[in-house]
């Protein structure tokens, strides 16, 4: 395994209210919160533990892998939402698995009941939001904020 994020779809009737996908990742060091190197203050010391963040991009990953039947050419879809609790520390070595069940639509956005999994049980969950967007349009709008 190469400590990539694999995942399964199981779409009931493409991305009709109730379909899942999950996807799986065997914790690295790198996943951890303590490489994260977001600072040099030695009072800022995190954990070797999988990481709140890492968590959930697991979690938008399923729901992102939701949407590819609906994507067009040129288009992708972006989390616009999280509000995710994250529950439970996992050690390094320890397999992962988030799974996304899509609830329905809130004007352009895809809504998702999100929760994540380690061997001893639930390490999070929460509701993520995507929306599909035109990449060249996404990426164009990021020059304005340099």
């Amino acid at each position: 395994m190469t400590g990539l994020a694999l995942g399964r779809v199981r779409p009931i009737g493409g991305t009709e209210v109730g379909a899942t996908a999950t996807v799986d990742l065997i914790v690295r060091d790198s996943d951890c919160a303590n490489a994260l190197g977001l600072s040099d203050d030695a009072r800022d010391d995190f954990p070797p533990v999988f990481a709140t963040t890492r968590m959930i991009a697991l979690m938008e990953l399923a729901g992102a892998r939701l949407l590819h039947l609906l994507l067009q050419p040129g288009e992708m879809s972006v989390g616009a939402y999280v509000d995710v609790s994250h529950t439970a520390a996992t050690p390094i070595g320890a397999q992962v698995i988030a799974t996304a069940t899509y609830r329905g639509r809130e004007g352009k956005l895809f809504v998702f009941d999100v929760i994540a999994h380690d061997p001893a049980g639930e390490i999070g969950r929460g509701i993520h939001k995507r929306a599909i967007v035109a990449r060249d349009r996404l990426l164009a709008g990021t020059t304005k904020r340099r």
